[in-house]
């Protein structure tokens, strides 16, 4: 792990800003890929002017969730380090919930195809989320608990890791959720080559569901972030109610497409 790439003059290019760059600039591009791919090329356009305000309103979802959900007894004690996000400390299930309400706020006003744009965000999701846990891991962030045992990963001094547990092998939590969601973005172009139709917005409820199963799971093995009832921490609270959430709505999806077969719902505003 190294948290800094090199240095020019005394400004630090770090690894997790660069990688976590990288991962929206790859995220966007699968996008526009997948956007092609389903046959919607009017929705590229929309993408290009999206991913700005989707970075900016993804920034300040993931920060707010960081502060204010995951970690707030010590920023309440250090208010200065809430806008260093140069440092690490980024939600995932915020950025999503950020850049979700930027882009539903611009697909109300353009009246874009809702599920058909956020079925080509899905897969560009899962690929940037895997990129960004590797962020993580040179930053030294996002680590597991001790192991207890003769194996695990070592975080060298200067890491928040190394200052929580020392020299202590810990549990890989954040290698093994980028590779799950790898093995999810692979299992989502597996499901893309049915035949048959999807109800429409079928993958962005597969993200949802799924993602956040395996992130509830493997958030037993994190060591940074406060317990809180039932020993769930900050994003098992949150992942537990969109898994439900994502496990009604796409139950409804095909009930509706099974009752409507010739019709797909439409999201809020959206063209036919």
């Amino acid at each position: 792990m190294h948290q800094y790439w090199f240095w020019i003059g005394n400004f630090p290019v770090r690894a997790y800003s660069t990688i976590f760059a990288a991962a929206f600039l790859f995220g966007l591009g699968a996008a526009l890929y997948f956007a092609r791919a389903d046959g919607r090329k009017d929705l590229v356009p929309h993408f290009w002017n999206l991913a700005p305000l989707l970075l900016i309103g993804g920034l300040i979802g993931s920060r707010f969730w960081q502060v204010f959900f995951f970690d707030w007894p010590y920023y309440s004690k250090h208010p200065g380090d809430i806008i260093a996000i140069w440092q690490g400390g980024l939600s995932i299930q915020g950025g999503v919930t950020g850049a979700f309400l930027v882009g539903l706020w611009y697909i109300r006003r353009h009246r874009i195809d809702f599920g058909a744009m956020l079925d080509a965000a899905a897969p560009a999701i899962l690929l940037a989320q895997s990129i960004g846990r590797d962020a993580n891991l040179m930053n030294g962030d996002a680590f597991g608990d001790p192991t207890h045992r003769g194996f695990g990963l070592l975080y060298p001094p200067g890491t928040l890791a190394y200052a929580t547990f020392g020299n202590q092998p810990l549990w890989p939590a954040e290698v093994w959720e980028g590779q799950a969601d790898i093995i999810l973005f692979a299992i989502l172009l597996i499901l893309k080559q049915r035949k048959k139709p999807w109800p429409k917005g079928f993958f962005f409820m597969y993200y949802l569901v799924t993602y956040n199963a395996v992130r509830f799971c493997l958030e037993i093995l994190r060591g940074d972030s406060p317990r809180f009832a039932l020993h769930w921490d900050a994003a098992q609270w949150t992942s537990a109610p969109i898994v439900v959430f994502g496990l009604a709505v796409t139950i409804w999806m095909f009930i509706y497409q099974r009752r409507h077969p010739n019709r797909a719902p439409d999201g809020p505003d959206t063209e036919a």
